[in-house]
């Protein structure tokens, strides 16, 4: 690597089926920012390696033997919050998406979008972005018209919130615990759980999915809507 140069964004490709895998290597092969580490044909596998090689993004699928990737995701976030995972899956169904999102996954690619697509992901959730494939951004925007003042401060009809809210409300989006709120906002555990109390209570939203889809919906965290994939 030479001097100036950042070292690629290291990748954990987690799916049973050979075919997929292989496919997946030779796309990101491609890109020189992107290294794939290594594969894992299940979700026990992808617990392991993750916490053997510490990869900077686990591109999971969800239906495979021994372990589930919904299984899978929860146990490396318990383990490894700041783990970033990118759903890949032929699912598109909401229930499979916000049970994802609920869980902490960063993003959630379906597996018929393009190379670019995933490519483009896996950069954005690198950088604790939230990414989305266009059709399910669509429908989240669909789901919640949402707005955004013109200084700044996110509002539904006739709710407001503040700068520190709109704050909150992006890292939960970006699927960080709350530990890791407290820590990047430099406030006490207790006061996230608070804003989180209010945003739900002000937005009538009552789990971290609906408050992500309301974050996409509003443009405080970027979907592949947002970006030109050729």
């Amino acid at each position: 690597m030479k001097n100036g140069e950042h070292p690629p964004i290291t990748v954990l490709l987690v799916d049973d089926h050979a075919v997929v895998r292989e496919g997946l290597r030779l796309v990101l092969g491609g890109e020189k920012d992107i290294q794939v580490l290594a594969e894992a044909r299940n979700g026990r596998e992808a617990v392991e390696l993750v916490g053997k090689l510490r990869p900077d993004v686990v591109v999971m699928d969800i239906a495979m033997p021994l372990l589930n990737g919904f299984e899978a995701t929860r146990q490396i976030l318990k383990t490894f919050p700041a783990a970033k995972i990118l759903i890949l899956s032929a699912h598109s169904d909401d229930e499979y998406i916000d049970q994802m999102i609920a869980i902490g996954a960063a993003g959630y690619v379906i597996k018929q979008s393009s190379a670019q697509t995933l490519s483009t992901a896996i950069r954005a959730v690198t950088k604790g972005k939230g990414f989305f494939s266009p059709d399910i951004a669509k429908r989240f925007e669909k789901k919640h018209e949402k707005t955004m003042g013109r200084n700044g401060v996110l509002k539904n009809k006739n709710v407001h919130l503040s700068p520190r809210e709109a704050e909150v409300l992006q890292l939960i989006a970006e699927g960080k615990a709350n530990k890791s709120i407290a820590s990047e906002l430099e406030i006490s555990i207790k006061t996230v759980e608070k804003h989180r109390q209010h945003l739900m209570e002000k937005l009538n939203i009552h789990d971290t999915a609906g408050l992500t889809r309301y974050a996409i919906s509003a443009g405080i965290i970027e979907s592949s809507v947002q970006l030109t994939i050729r």
